[in-house]
């Protein structure tokens, strides 16, 4: 949440000649409400079972960069299937980061928290390490512009497209 994952992949996925898509607003599309009213409604148990089920979709299409949402990873047949199908980037951010990125953002349902900084240092501790199984790059998402990091993930893309594909 708040790593860039979408700013980046929209700027991404033109340099790779990729076609961008995010997971959660084809949940949306699919369902023709937000992420937040499927929370209040199903709950995230519910929103889990779209969203599995909208990767499993997804996931047969060639010639795209994917955003996922930073819960995707939660479910093992997720991760499994991530790393089956695509290269898996993780763009690594900081709880810091994350607090000044999301600062005005209101429409996150697992940011509706008392302490937004307890919430988000929560999430990090049980997801930080299936991000790290799941992935098979890491690019720091440091306070640089959604311009670099696009670069920086190209630069790691490219370089682990080079070592699985002969030249």
């Amino acid at each position: 949440m708040g790593s860039g994952k979408t700013t980046v992949g929209k700027a991404l996925a033109p340099r790779l000649g990729l076609e961008f898509v995010d997971l959660d607003q084809q949940i949306e599309q699919r369902c023709g409400v937000d992420v937040s009213l499927i929370f209040e409604i199903e709950g995230e148990q519910g929103f889990r079972a779209r969203e599995h089920a909208m990767l499993v979709e997804l996931s047969k299409r060639q010639g795209m960069l994917l955003a996922t949402g930073g819960g995707s990873v939660i479910n093992p047949a997720n991760r499994e299937l991530l790393r089956a199908t695509g290269l898996v980037v993780w763009l690594q951010t900081g709880v810091d980061q994350q607090l000044r990125r999301l600062a005005r953002d209101q429409r996150r349902p697992l940011l509706r928290a008392p302490d937004r900084r307890e919430r988000l240092e929560a999430l990090a501790a049980e997801r930080d390490p299936l991000y790290r199984t799941c992935a098979h790059r890491v690019v720091r998402s440091a306070d640089i512009s959604p311009a670099r990091m696009a670069l920086r993930a190209e630069k790691e893309i490219r370089q682990a497209l080079s070592e699985v594909t002969p030249t």
